[in-house]
């Protein structure tokens, strides 16, 4: 019997196990020059308020992204016998069959096994529309109806599926990860062209006149695998908003015990101000920009998600929601902007 099927990974839980140990470790260390930036410009705040600085509070990680088995669709096994699959062999679907049964094609990774669903279903679709029903018997001819329905119906869940079990995807969401630097911003145009691929593939593979490539597809998943990009922003994001909130709370401090700045100085004019000034604008609009390519990719999807993965974006990919951290920041930064502006206007 032939099986088309797609072969789990075993390593699934120990990769993950080891990922939440990295994850551990990675919680007792510095947040680095994101951090460094921004408690600077705490203490800089502070002295010029003459107030000590506050304690600064590590950042909660991001969520867990969800598991496998909450990510991913279940596709049913096709099962025809090589005697049915040989009568179909004006399709030229047989060697596509073993390639997928023998060894090498058993442990392919997602983005091989996509090709391959891929090139079945538009080599039945394409048999069934030329005259090759005509020569076949009753019950090759429905055998071949019934499994290019099925290829149709499927490959939405394979393409999604090629997605959320591929470690480069699933990789950009890592929780042992670290705030992306502010001089590293230029990373999002280094990995947007990877999601632009992913989404042009996603949308155009009904599509008989795009064809895709292998190593074009690959080598975009490389880029995603250089680093856990979402993951890096979004705790940058997260790492911003919580040391905003709590240099705001000096600025409050300062309000309620009528506290000016010393000497008159203007409370954005510090070396780690300017610097933090040029940096949360280009963050936002990073990050913006990227958060809003994988929402674009994620909506090219042909299938409803899966409810775990739309949880996931809600809470954490959101570009309007406001416990997600892009908005997070944004109401952050806004708040502590006009405590900053109500102080300047108290101490005229």
């Amino acid at each position: 019997m032939a099986r088309w099927r797609f072969r789990r990974p075993r390593t699934e839980g120990r990769r993950r196990w080891c990922l939440a140990l990295v994850a551990g470790l990675l919680a007792g260390c510095g947040e680095g020059p994101a951090d460094r930036l921004l408690t600077g410009y705490q203490g800089e705040l502070a002295e010029r308020l003459a107030l000590p600085p506050p304690a600064p509070e590590a950042p909660a990680n991001i969520g867990a992204f969800p598991e496998r088995a909450q990510r991913l669709f279940e596709i049913p096994e096709t099962r025809e016998g090589l005697l049915d699959v040989f009568a179909l062999r004006g399709c030229h679907i047989a060697n596509l069959v073993a390639g997928r049964n023998n060894q090498l094609g058993r442990v392919a990774a997602p983005s091989q096994r996509w090709l391959y669903e891929l090139r079945l279903w538009r080599r039945l679709s394409g048999c069934w529309n030329r005259e090759v029903p005509d020569t076949l018997g009753e019950g090759d001819r429905q055998r071949l109806a019934r499994l290019t329905r099925r290829k149709t119906d499927q490959l939405p869940r394979a393409s999604w599926n090629a997605l959320f079990a591929s470690s480069e995807w699933t990789g950009s969401f890592s929780r042992a990860s670290a705030p992306l630097p502010p001089d590293e911003l230029d990373a999002v145009d280094a990995q947007l062209p990877a999601l632009a691929y992913l989404r042009e593939a996603t949308l155009h593979q009904f599509d008989r006149r795009w064809s895709p490539d292998s190593a074009t597809l690959e080598g975009h998943l490389k880029r995603l695998r250089d680093r856990p990009l979402t993951a890096e922003l979004l705790r940058a994001l997260m790492l911003a908003e919580r040391r905003l909130t709590e240099a705001s709370a000096l600025l409050e401090t300062a309000l309620a015990e009528s506290r000016c700045p010393a000497d008159g100085a203007a409370l954005d004019q510090g070396p780690q101000a300017r610097r933090l000034a040029a940096w949360l604008p280009r963050l936002q609009a990073a990050s913006r920009r990227w958060l809003a390519a994988v929402g674009a990719l994620l909506d090219a999807q042909a299938v409803a998600p899966r409810p775990a993965v739309a949880a996931y974006r809600r809470r954490w990919l959101s570009l309007t929601r406001a416990e997600a951290p892009w908005p997070a920041l944004a109401a952050a930064r806004t708040r502590h902007r006009a405590l900053a502006t109500s102080l300047r206007r108290h101490c005229r």
